[in-house]
This record gives C-alpha cells, structure tokens and sequence, in this order.
C-alpha cells in the first residue's frame, strides 16, 4: 500500500516540506482554485505537479498520484441538458491527467452539499479536539434556521421538540457558527458555498430527482466516463456520501454495501471502483468494514483510514475518534487490504497499488490556535499515520 497525504494547495497551512517529514510518499491533491465544471488544463496540471514534486537532490521526493477531487457539475447530477458538456469537460480532465501519470481519481456524487459536520471544534476528554456531527442540531438547522419547507415530515415529533430545544439553547453567534459549517463547504468539498436563499434554490431543483433517477444520472455519467477511464488505465475511486443517508430531502446513492454492489453489478469494469472512506461507511451501524474491504477488495483503489464514536443512544450523531480508537475495527479492515494487495501481486496486478491516507485527525499540541483546515491539521494526522504505519508493519511480519 502506498502511504499518501492530502494537500490543499499552496494556501495549505501544511507545506510540501513539512509533509516531506511524514514520511508520507504520495500526494493526494487537486486543482481547488478551477470553477466547477471547468477543465482542467494541461498547463495547469503541470504547475501544480512542479509545486508537489521539484525538490532538491538531498530531499526525498513526492509524487502527485491520487486527485481527490475532479468536482462533478451539479448539472450531471441532475440530468440536464447541460450534463454532456460538463461529463465532456469532465472527461478532458481525466486524460489531462493522464498524461501526467495521476491515474487515481476519486470523486462523489452527492447532491447539493458535500461532506457535511456541525461541529468543527468539538473538544475531547484529552483537550484536543475534533470534528462531530450532532443530529439535534443538524434537525434544528434544517426546521428552524433554515425552514425547508416539507421538512416537518422527515422528523418524528420527539425529534422534532429534541431540534426546537437545541435551537432555542443556541445564541445567535451559535447559529450563524452552524449555519457556515452546514452550507458555507469544508474542506476538499466539490460543491458550490451557498447563502441560505441560494441554498433553498438549490434544493428546489431536486424536487422530481429520487433515489433512482439519481442513480440513473450516475450511470449514464458513467457509461461515457469508464470507457476513456479503460483506456487510459484510470481507476475511478467514488467516494461514499458523508453522512451515507439522506439530508434535506435529497437522495444518496453511496452509503451502504448494497449501495456499493449495486454499482459494481450495473457498472462491472475493474475502473469502476470505490474509495473506502472507512469512517464514512462507518457512521452507520449496518456497514460491517472488515466485511466490505474483504467483498470488494479488487475494486478499492484508494483508503481513508480513520474512524468514528457513533452517540449511544442517537446513532446518526458521531464524533471523529482516534484512527485506532473507534466503533470500526482499523486492525481487521487493514488486514484485508493487505490480503488484497498480496492478491494482486500474486496475479500480477502489482502495478495498481491501494493508496491509503490518515484521514482527518484531532486538533491538538501546537497546532491548537494555528489556522488550520478543519480536519487537516498536521499533528493529528500525523498520528494517524503513525499508528497506520504500526498496524500494517506488525501485521505485515506476521
């Protein structure tokens, strides 16, 4: 497995360098600064590799080989007219890529908004802090704060009264803190940051689109999308939508392993594959990840290792807990992606590496009052990745 390492860009709090002492030997990375929809240019994909790659003789290098992530048009997702020149466009930038040897795409198909927490300073026992996502005040967002209409019906009564007594205990600095982190984007996100009018009008044009039409819209996006990918040797890695169920109304496509195996038998091609966000699949009871990192080992082309504490009694609330320390068993999910990489040397596929990366990690140390992307912070990260590290050195001797 190759050890990679997410970085925003130039404006990135975590420099190349300070990555460079990870020990860390691939980038996971994108052009942020290209509008939606637009390609991405040759010229462009060359100055961002120069920036991750050009290093002195003495230092050791780093290679861009993971894009997380080419934003898929919210035209796409909603089967307009437009849809075929954003897929075109869409396309343009996978062989822009590929001429360049970045040959891992992940992306996700989430309607509207991306990934998605309401606490991004949530603070810890230990004094660190993390990133957590409370469903009373997500409900209280969505009934009270942000009104949408028909969302009354979404929420029994009990959770209805749970919402309006979280909203009434928030002070007005406290609701626009919720609001930016539901709507405004977090980092890495492949959507547009709303006001709350925009936000309302982007859910409106959702109405007609269920489940199904939406899936449909992923496929077809597909069908023109994984026969380039073949050619070209990409590996298409989607990534599972964040929290994996339904939000405001809209449908999500990605969030269980039926989900997952419904993709693979519509869409068979080895292209065709999935990030395993390990604590994304995780922040619903009924993934079993051990069992799905076994099931669809051949089809994960890159790992987002880290985990969460789902709430005892409200289930859809979490908390980003240590790498090691949560409700998934990281031990037993790492051991299969090591037997599927001994699979694939075996049969000699060993030129097509699972790329993993500490995902997310605490706010903690020094980095506490520093500005940081929430979730991206070095120190916390870079525990993750030591721990990482330990479990794949000591099962790999075994």
């Amino acid at each position: 497995m190759r050890e990679s390492w997410r970085w925003f860009g130039p404006n990135d709090p975590v420099t190349i360098n300070d990555i460079r002492q990870t020990g860390a030997t691939d980038i996971v990375s994108a052009l942020h600064d290209v509008p939606i929809g637009e390609v991405w240019t040759v010229e462009a994909i060359a100055q961002h590799k120069a920036l991750i790659e050009s290093c002195e003789p003495d230092q050791s290098p780093l290679r861009w080989t993971v894009v997380e992530s080419i934003p898929v048009h919210e035209s796409i997702k909603l089967g307009t007219s437009e849809a075929s020149q954003y897929t075109r466009n869409w396309i343009q930038s996978m062989e822009n890529l590929a001429r360049f040897d970045i040959r891992t795409i992940c992306y996700n198909f989430m309607p509207v908004i991306d990934w998605t927490r309401t606490d991004l300073n949530h603070r810890l026992p230990s004094g660190a802090y993390a990133l957590r996502f409370d469903q009373q005040k997500f409900a209280a967002f969505d009934l009270f704060i942000l009104q949408r209409a028909g969302a009354e019906d979404d929420y029994s009564i009990e959770e209805r009264e749970a919402a309006r007594q979280a909203f009434e205990a928030m002070s007005e600095e406290d609701r626009q803190v919720l609001t930016r982190n539901i709507i405004a984007g977090l980092p890495g996100r492949m959507t547009d940051s709303y006001s709350i009018d925009d936000f309302r009008q982007a859910l409106a044009q959702y109405q007609a689109v269920d489940a199904s039409v939406l899936r449909e819209n992923l496929l077809g996006f597909l069908a023109e999308v994984v026969p380039v990918a073949e050619r070209l040797n990409v590996k298409l890695a989607i990534h599972p939508d964040d929290p994996p169920r339904d939000m405001f109304g809209l449908p999500r496509i990605i969030c269980t392993a039926d989900d997952v195996a419904q993709l693979f038998e519509l869409q068979p091609s080895r292209s065709n594959g999935i990030t395993l966000c390990v604590g994304t699949y995780g922040s619903r009871p009924d993934n079993d990840l051990p069992a799905m990192a076994h099931r669809f080992g051949e089809r994960i082309h890159f790992a987002h290792l880290r985990g969460v504490l789902r709430d005892r009694d409200e289930q859809r609330s979490f908390v980003e807990a240590s790498h090691l320390d949560s409700d998934i068993d990281m031990v037993e999910v790492i051991r299969a992606l090591l037997h599927e990489e001994r699979r694939r040397t075996r049969s000699g596929d060993s030129d097509n590496p699972i790329y993993i990366r500490p995902d997310h990690g605490h706010l903690m140390l020094d980095d506490i009052g520093k500005a940081v992307n929430p979730g991206y912070s070095s120190i916390g990260r870079l525990k993750g990745l030591a721990e990482i590290r330990g479990v794949v050195r000591a099962l790999s001797h075994s």
